[in-house]
């Protein structure tokens, strides 16, 4: 059973299809005996970090989700809020990736902020990518990302700017990038990640 991390941060009905397409079971919760008891975790998100931060908090999931000993994946603003820091809204999160969350600078020529649509992931480095091509394209809406560190397992480019689009420490993944609005290559990565 998969335990969708429920903490009012929206986009849990994509993941949820993207779950069914994979036959799946899960369910969507914020029960900390319900969390602890799964065997994979998802923690999905859309928003601003600081205010997904304290739905964390008032429910005591900010001190079970570092906790956890089974795989779990954050995405986008999951991944986010699982760094040490966020510039958006000067967040203090998790800590489980000792990186921080920056957001895309404005450059010569002058970039799309927020970034929206199809990117390539590169230097990837981790069972969440096997069978996955250097290269792949993924897709992306957001003006925040992690910074580039030593548990990075995928870059992306955006301008000039690089950061991490994936990190890995331990049993836990987190992705910059949507995974279940990436087509195949996320359902792939899904797979890989249930596979774990």
């Amino acid at each position: 059973m998969i335990a969708i991390v429920d903490y009012d941060t929206g986009n849990l009905r994509s993941v949820e299809n993207a779950l069914k397409k994979l036959g799946a079971e899960y369910i969507v919760t914020s029960d900390e005996a319900v969390i602890r008891s799964a065997d994979h975790v998802l923690l999905p998100g859309v928003g601003e970090a600081a205010s997904a931060m304290q739905n964390l908090r008032d429910r005591g999931l900010d001190k079970v989700i570092p906790t956890l000993t089974q795989p779990v994946l954050g995405i986008c603003i999951g991944v986010q809020i699982m760094t040490r820091c966020s510039e958006e809204g000067n967040a203090e999160c998790l800590g489980i990736f000792d990186t921080e969350v920056r957001m895309f600078r404005q450059e010569e020529p002058k970039i799309k902020i927020p970034e929206m649509g199809w990117n390539t992931i590169t230097d990837l480095s981790s069972p969440l990518f096997k069978g996955i091509a250097e290269g792949a394209f993924v897709y992306y809406v957001h003006s925040y990302a992690p910074a580039p560190c030593e548990m990075a397992i995928a870059k992306t480019t955006y301008g000039s700017q690089t950061f991490s689009a994936a990190l890995q420490k331990g049993n836990f993944y987190g992705t910059q990038f949507h995974p279940e609005k990436s087509g195949p290559v996320g359902e792939a990565i899904l797979r890989n990640f249930l596979e774990l």
